[in-house]
């Protein structure tokens, strides 16, 4: 019959093992114990703690305080036999537990079941993810083929709300920056007296870089988030169920429209930035180094070529197809109350806007492979 004392110690086998009542009223002897506990030979240590009875909180700080302390001394320790719910005391008395510091990981897994845990950890999201890229896909080219299916109303409300509402703040925006880039090149070239170039430093890194970029992000954070939050809404208060219901897809009703509605404006939005952020940097070739708008306009048509024009273009429906798509899921991926829905849409914006860097940083290396 096994004692109810609390016992920590080596037997014959090398194995420490821990048993008994692992609560508070024995917390005394086990001290005594664990500092007369012989030094642990080898890299490698079995803890059976499978005989630990019961357990309360400065029990479990006991037990991983002294897994901690072979740890730090470069033995790994397995800690084995312990139940879920006890080991999960354990951990929770180990965070919680003030004045102390914790090793993390003190209970190392081996390398399969570290594999093991991060297929557990992220692979229902990859699924899910691929899953929505499918559907998404598919509905797409279902609608293409067949345009009457298209939510137009829905379409052109996107279009307004996303597209012509958005101009004001893409516009200055752009116009800042203009007036920045050119302000600050103005002062490099007073200096070598190359005060034309100017047209050429606005001109290229607005329309190639400056502009799609800038304004790829700022639809992040404005479209973006409301696909996120309005479609997380409609998930919280079951009206996505009531759809299906219906037999109303929510993909080809809230999805494609938003998506080929962002794919319509950004390009249109990125002309008008090109256009703004280009008449700030002529505002300030003018102010600063005296080119006027006529020496500023000549210069620029011989300067600018047209790929550097339809290559910031041409990466626009990327990045809206990406602040869509990112905004569309995570807004599906709600669950649970309104908190839920501000969590996933600060990830809307930051996976938006990550992807949107990434995709361009892509398209630079891509691009200066090809030498164009």
């Amino acid at each position: 019959m096994i004692s109810s004392a609390a016992r920590i110690y080596f037997p014959a086998d090398g194995v420490l093992r821990c048993e008994g009542q692992w609560t508070i009223n024995h917390l005394s002897a086990l001290e005594r114990q664990i500092a007369a506990l012989p030094t642990a030979q080898g890299e490698r240590l079995v803890c059976e703690a499978g005989g630990i009875q019961a357990m309360d909180t400065g029990g479990a700080w006991v037990l991983w305080r002294t897994v901690n302390k072979l740890e730090r001394k470069g033995c790994r320790v397995s800690l084995i036999g312990l139940s879920t719910e006890l080991f999960t005391l354990m951990q929770t008395a180990a965070k919680k537990w003030p004045g102390e510091e914790v090793t993390k990981g003190a209970v190392r897994a081996g390398w399969l079941e570290e594999i093991g845990r991060f297929i557990s950890q992220y692979g229902p999201s990859t699924r899910s993810a691929l899953s929505f890229l499918g559907e998404s896909s598919a509905t797409s080219v279902s609608l293409i083929a067949h345009p009457w299916q298209i939510r137009w109303r829905v379409l052109t409300h996107n279009l307004q709300v996303d597209g012509f509402n958005a101009l004001p703040i893409t516009g200055l925006l752009t116009f800042l920056m203009g007036v920045v880039i050119a302000y600050q090149g103005s002062e490099q070239l007073k200096t070598f007296g190359a005060n034309i170039f100017i047209v050429d430093l606005v001109g290229i890194s607005l329309l190639r870089e400056i502009a799609p970029l800038v304004t790829a992000i700022l639809v992040a954070g404005r479209s973006g988030s409301a696909y996120a939050a309005q479609i997380g809404t409609m998930r919280v208060t079951e009206e996505l169920d009531a759809l299906r219901a219906l037999g109303i897809s929510p993909m080809s009703l809230l999805v494609i429209p938003r998506a080929l509605a962002l794919v319509i404006a950004l390009p249109l939005l990125t002309v008008f930035a090109d256009v703004v952020g280009v008449f700030g940097g002529m505002l300030i070739a003018w102010s600063q180094l005296g080119i006027t708008f006529g020496e500023f306009v000549v210069r620029f048509e011989y300067a600018i070529v047209l790929r550097h024009y339809l290559i910031g273009i041409g990466k626009t429906p990327v990045f809206a197809i990406l602040i869509a798509l990112v905004g569309c899921y995570q807004g599906l991926q709600v669950s649970g109350g309104v908190d839920s829905v501000g969590r996933h849409t600060t990830i809307s914006v930051v996976q938006g806007i990550f992807l949107v860097i990434v995709s361009d940083a892509f398209f630079s290396i891509l691009f200066n492979w090809w030498g164009v």
